[in-house]
Formats: structure tokens, C-alpha cells, sequence
């Protein structure tokens, strides 16, 4: 497959160098493109000086925005699949290839590289919410996905065609949950993860409840409108 992986990046000047670097020498055969989302750090320019694949947004759009910009350009470019991967080196680029064998053997829509199959679950609050999610998924679909809230995910080439064609998908469980439902093959396959490498995540303890609220809300409710 021709694999694409998608970094959105915002205010990641302290990781980005190393994590495309890391990228590119774990697995040479994939492309890769940074959407630096209007960050006010270095991002671009250490984008620039390196010369890195990237794409600039004016402004920071958010992640939502950022990733439907990656998967326009997967389209654009004739891709048949991308990998969404974090700018701040916590995925590890050496499951992207059991992740494409993956889709191709069972001839999946989306793989996601499952960090509770390979017995890392994420722990404290977001751990306790990533099961909450995993069962409201389990009840409103009857799929069950042990790792919800990981952001490495694998899409096939007619989920790059959904995402850059829809106004309204995100690269987010209740998306997930909402493409199952619609008769997307969602399969999940073991994957370590790591700590972030550097900068600051937004994810401190209160934003991660309010994420894990709208999420449940959002699988529980708006899905069913959409």
C-alpha cells in the first residue's frame, strides 16, 4: 500500500525534528506530511530549516481541522491509506507496518494500534474514561475496541474519501463509533506507546474529563442525528 502519515503539529518545536526523524528512518517506504496548525513557536520554521514535507494553516484550527487537511492532501495525492501520528513522538513508527498488514489481510476500513492489547492501558483518570468510552462504543454498536482514545489510527482509502469530502468527522472515538455503526471494519492490533518527548500537553486533568464528557455525550446523543 501506498501509506501516508499524517502529523498535525501545534506548538510542537520541541519534538517535531526528532519524531519526523524517527518517522523516516523506522519506515523509509512511508510518506509523511506535517500540518503545522497556526503554531506560535518554531514549528514552521524548524519545519522550514530542516526541510520537512509540510503544510502550513494560517491560524490554529484544532486538531479536528488539522487532520481533514491531511487527509485532502492523502486524497489529492492518490494515497490508499494514512496513519494519523502525534508530532510529539509518543507513537511508535515500527507499528505502522503491522498496522498496514493488518488492513490489508482483514481488509479493514481502520486499524488502531491498541495500547490495552499489548497491556500498556492508560492509567488515572483517562484510563478510567477510555473503558467508559469502550463500553458505550460496545453498547450503541456491539463492536468492541479496547483502546478508544488512541490517536493512532490507520484509514483505508475510502475513509480518506469520507474525511476529505465530509464536513463533520473527526479523528475521534465518537466518529469511530459513528462509522462502525454506518458499516465501517474497525480492528485494533497491539502497540506500545510512549511518554511525550517534550513541550506541554493540553490534556491536563480538567481538560481531560470536559474531552471525555463531549465524547461520551457525543456517542451517546449527536451521533444518532448524524
Amino acid at each position: 500500500m501506498k501509506v501516508l502519515a499524517i502529523i498535525p503539529a501545534f506548538n510542537e518545536e520541541a519534538c517535531i525534528a526528532d519524531t519526523v526523524a524517527n518517522l523516516t528512518a523506522t519506515c523509509p517506504d512511508i510518506d509523511y506530511v506535517v500540518i503545522n496548525d497556526g503554531s506560535s513557536d518554531r514549528t514552521e520554521d524548524i519545519c522550514r530549516e530542516k526541510g520537512l514535507n509540510y503544510v502550513s494553516l494560517p491560524i490554529n484550527t484544532g486538531l479536528s481541522s488539522g487532520f481533514k487537511t491531511g487527509m485532502k492532501y492523502a486524497r489529492r495525492y492518490g494515497y490508499d491509506a494514512v496513519v494519523q501520528f502525534d508530532a510529539d513522538g509518543q507513537h511508535l513508527p515500527e507499528f505502522i507496518p503491522d498496522m498496514a498488514e493488518a488492513m490489508e489481510r482483514e481488509k479493514a476500513d481502520i486499524v488502531i494500534a491498541s495500547r490495552t492489547l499489548a497491556g500498556e492501558s492508560p492509567e488515572g483518570a483517562r484510563g478510567v474514561g477510555s473503558k467508559f468510552i469502550s463500553w458505550l462504543i460496545k453498547v450503541t454498536t456491539g463492536t468492541h475496541i479496547s483502546d478508544p482514545t488512541s490517536g493512532m489510527r490507520m484509514y483505508d482509502r475510502d475513509m480518506i474519501e469520507a474525511y476529505a469530502t465530509s464536513f463533520d468527522l473527526t479523528p475521534e472515538p465518537d466518529t469511530i463509533a459513528l462509522l462502525v455503526r454506518k458499516g465501517a471494519k474497525v480492528i485494533e492490533v497491539p502497540a506500545r506507546m510512549q511518554d511525550r518527548q517534550g513541550g506541554t500537553s493540553y490534556l491536563n486533568f480538567a481538560n481531560s474529563v470536559r474531552y471525555m464528557l463531549h465524547t461520551s455525550f457525543s456517542i451517546l446523543m449527536f451521533q444518532w442525528f448524524r
